[in-house]
């Protein structure tokens, strides 16, 4: 039986939301068991958000760069901005998922209404049914465009979405052939884009008999899909991945493969999968906390969760994002981020630090005043425990880390706050409080422990 507490609801928010702050604790823990928040929040229906802008309905117009370029940044920082306000719901952590299983980008697609729908198409179907999820993809414009669908026909089929709907998207390599990427391509000729929508074109179809992992008839696209699915590798493939964001980077192959009799069982639905894996036994287990690296996208939202800041500059956040490596949009190629060890270098580890730094300071690395910071004091006060030093400490590492810090690191973060005085000294309302409270802050989120969720 897994212990529903303070220290299960922090590590199940921080899987599952870009940070968390104490309230979504408290809300989380304010149900009666794992199961109930879980099904009831983390993977609630909710509304569509409000478009980021009318022009995501606007008919794209050829050799406009400049605007195109202004509108990839507004739907960026509109993104960012939707993942800083998520409540208790992991829609966006689901959307971002989606973003680098089904892999597009800005620079092939080049028209941002394009990708815009299919960031909406993502949120759609983030808890959905995987089959007909997988169907919408293959005829949305954005993957037309990146993997050359608009450009094929039955005289020329192009092979590159076939391929990676298998190889990265559902089954994985070894469970395919040449011929089946081939066969794959004749079936899905007829699509192409015209304006903002995907259009079939009979005559452009390959109308004959394909065979298929197997199967043989005059398969369209859905076919090819319905196909695959009967495969036990696609729901184990799928599962994998989800195990590997949600819980830990190396695979437990069995538990994968009892996800996969979940995920078959409830005919591919995402939400029936995810419920099994967020209430496991399997996903509480002590040695995958704190064992995951956190993305940049869970850092610099989740850096302005913890410390109350609420109206940020979106496009500074999305700039640092860029910087540390996941330009939103933007993945590296067809295969996505590839996340955990690779989003920690020489040069991005201490910008992670610097990044977190200038939350606290009011200033970005270049000295350049931020029009935003946090309120030392306001945010010192918020804690009950304020004007007990150890216990302020204590409550401030409880929040900010999954992984707890040795208590000789623990002494060292009290010995910044207090800087020079006794703990019976400390309040808030002393000479220099504030200046003692952005070191410490600086200092805890500088531990290596703090990359971790």
């Amino acid at each position: 039986m897994i212990a529903w507490n303070s220290d299960t609801a922090r590590h199940l928010l921080a899987r599952c939301l870009f940070g968390y702050t104490r309230s979504d604790v408290s809300k989380a823990l304010s149900y009666s068991s794992i199961g109930d928040f879980v099904s009831k929040e983390l993977l609630a229906d909710i509304p569509q958000p409000t478009p980021v802008n009318s022009w995501v309905t606007e008919t794209p117009i050829a050799n406009n760069g400049a605007v195109n370029s202004l509108r990839y940044k507004e739907l960026t920082t509109w993104w960012l901005n939707r993942m800083l306000t998520e409540n208790t719901s992991m829609q966006e952590k689901m959307v971002l998922f989606w973003h680098n299983h089904f892999v597009s980008d800005r620079v092939k697609v080049s028209y941002p209404q394009h990708m815009y729908q299919q960031n909406a198409l993502f949120r759609m179907h983030a808890f959905g049914d995987f089959r007909q999820f997988t169907k919408d993809v293959t005829i949305n414009p954005a993957m037309l465009i990146y993997l050359d669908g608009q450009r094929s026909n039955k005289n020329a089929p192009n092979e590159n979405y076939g391929r990676e709907l298998m190889e990265l998207f559902t089954l994985g390599i070894g469970n395919y052939t040449e011929t089946d990427v081939k066969e794959a391509a004749l079936a899905l000729t007829g699509w192409s884009v015209n304006g903002l929508n995907a259009v079939f074109t009979k005559s452009n179809f390959a109308d004959k008999t394909k065979t298929f992992l197997g199967k043989t008839g005059n398969f369209t696209y859905t076919d090819i899909v319905d196909i695959i699915l009967t495969k036990d590798a696609a729901a184990e493939f799928i599962c994998r991945k989800l195990y590997k964001e949600f819980v830990f980077y190396i695979p437990n192959e069995p538990f994968v493969r009892q996800m996969a009799s979940v995920f078959r069982s409830a005919n591919y639905s995402i939400r029936a999968v995810l419920q099994f894996l967020l209430t496991s036994d399997e996903f509480f287990k002590p040695e995958y906390r704190g064992a995951k690296i956190k993305s940049p996208a869970e850092l610099v939202i989740g850096t302005l969760k913890f410390l109350g800041i609420t109206k940020p500059d979106f496009e500074y956040i999305a700039d640092t994002s860029a910087m540390l490596q996941q330009y939103l949009f933007l993945p590296p190629n067809v295969a996505g981020w590839p996340g955990q060890r690779n989003w920690i270098s020489s040069n991005t580890y201490p910008a992670r630090a610097g990044y977190s730094d200038s939350l606290v300071n009011g200033r970005k690395g270049n000295g350049q005043s931020l029009s935003f910071k946090v309120l030392p004091l306001d945010f010192a006060r918020s804690y009950t425990s304020a004007e007990d030093a150890p216990l302020f400490v204590k409550d401030v590492i409880a929040q900010l880390l999954i992984i707890l810090p040795s208590g000789m690191k623990e002494k060292l973060l009290l010995d910044t706050l207090l800087d020079g005085t006794i703990a019976a000294n400390w309040s808030t309302n002393t000479p220099m409080a504030d200046v003692r409270i952005q070191k410490l802050l600086k200092a805890v989120m500088r531990l290596p422990e703090f990359q971790l969720t």
